[in-house]
């Protein structure tokens, strides 16, 4: 179905996008097709409910992992989350350890993030023409905090609560991809104080950011990246085992954390993101 049969009461306030090895987990699923002005998102939509609330999921990398990170249409995954009615999105995803302490099965709930990709389109006010021929407003986001604040507590919290030993705050660096880092690249990023690295986690928050969409990120360390651990460094499979050893413990947690999240940005300052901006 499309995005215009869903009715108003039925529409997602939370919205999951789902990394490597994380495709489906969602019950009373039906699929649904979005178009947007920036082409097709990774893949059809599944709304569904998790932990008896809606939600719909996203595969960032197409269901059978098909699209690079590089390759990833993150504006149009982000506007049709938007379209569905999300003002919450939870994102895990796989990362390395850039810190001795954060090993595989760290789960690591970030405040900071740090761009090395390059090239990737990573805006919706990038000046250029719309379909009626006019330039649309330039706004420039506020973006010193990348990370929702209520929804890290919320994660915090449910994670405390299953269990887990979350890691309260880091800094994400996220890389071009696909190939991994090499062990000098790594060892900088160490030096530097950053606890992770991923691939997809820019532009991701900030085009949240530009639609005023809370945003989370829950990143599984499945490795101690190439320049932290001795030996070959890690490889596509390794990360691919730690995050399936580690996938039915981060569902739950992801059902404990949809339940306890607000259905509207209250005390949140998402929301209110583009209020003040100048052109």
């Amino acid at each position: 179905m499309s995005a215009g049969d869903i009715g108003a009461t039925d529409r997602p306030p939370i919205g999951v996008i789902g990394g490597s090895g994380f495709y489906e987990f969602l019950d009373d699923v039906a699929e649904v097709t979005v178009d947007t002005p920036y082409g097709p998102p990774s893949d059809a939509l599944s709304v569904g409910s998790l932990a008896g609330r809606p939600v719909v999921f996203l595969p960032r990398h197409g269901r059978r992992h098909t699209l690079a990170p590089h390759r990833i249409n993150y504006r149009a995954n982000l506007w049709a989350l938007r379209e569905l009615g999300v003002g919450q999105v939870l994102a895990p995803g796989a990362v390395g350890g850039l810190q001795p302490d954060l090993g595989p099965g760290t789960l690591v709930v970030p405040d900071q993030l740090i761009d090395r990709t390059s090239g990737r389109a990573q805006t919706y006010h990038d000046g250029e023409a719309g379909a009626d021929g006019q330039v649309p407003k330039v706004f420039h986001v506020p973006f010193a905090d990348p990370y929702c604040p209520v929804g890290r507590a919320t994660v915090l919290d449910a994670a405390r609560s299953a269990g887990w030993q979350p890691v309260d705050g880091g800094t994400m660096v996220v890389i071009e991809g696909p190939r991994f880092s090499t062990r000098a690249e790594s060892m900088w990023y160490g030096r530097e104080g950053w606890s992770v690295v991923g691939m997809t986690g820019h532009p991701e928050a900030v085009l949240a950011r530009e639609l005023a969409l809370c945003y989370t990120a829950l990143s599984l360390v499945t490795d101690l990246d190439s320049g932290v651990e001795v030996g070959h460094g890690v490889t596509q499979q390794e990360v691919f085992t730690v995050f399936a050893r580690n996938i039915d413990r981060l569902r739950l947690l992801l059902g404990d954390a949809v339940t306890a999240l607000p259905t509207e940005q209250v005390a949140c300052p998402c929301g209110q993101v583009l209020a003040g901006t100048t052109s």
